[in-house]
C-alpha cells in the first residue's frame, strides 16, 4: 500500500537555486492530501517547505 513520492523544496525557484529533491513513502488509504515536509535545502542551506510533486 505504501507509494513512493517525490518532495520538491517550493523556495529555490524564487531564489535562482536548483531546486532540492527527496524520495520518501506514504500509504495514500490514510493520508489523502498531499505531504508536506520541512527538509534541509544544501544549495540554500537552511530547512525549507518541500511539498509533494506528482
Amino acid at each position: 500500500m505504501r507509494d513512493k513520492i517525490t518532495l520538491e523544496c517550493t523556495e529555490a525557484k524564487a531564489a535562482g537555486k536548483p531546486a532540492s529533491r527527496y524520495i520518501s513513502t506514504r500509504n495514500k488509504k490514510l493520508q489523502t492530501e498531499r505531504l508536506e515536509v520541512k527538509k534541509y535545502n544544501p544549495h540554500l542551506r537552511r530547512h525549507t517547505l518541500h511539498k509533494e510533486v506528482k
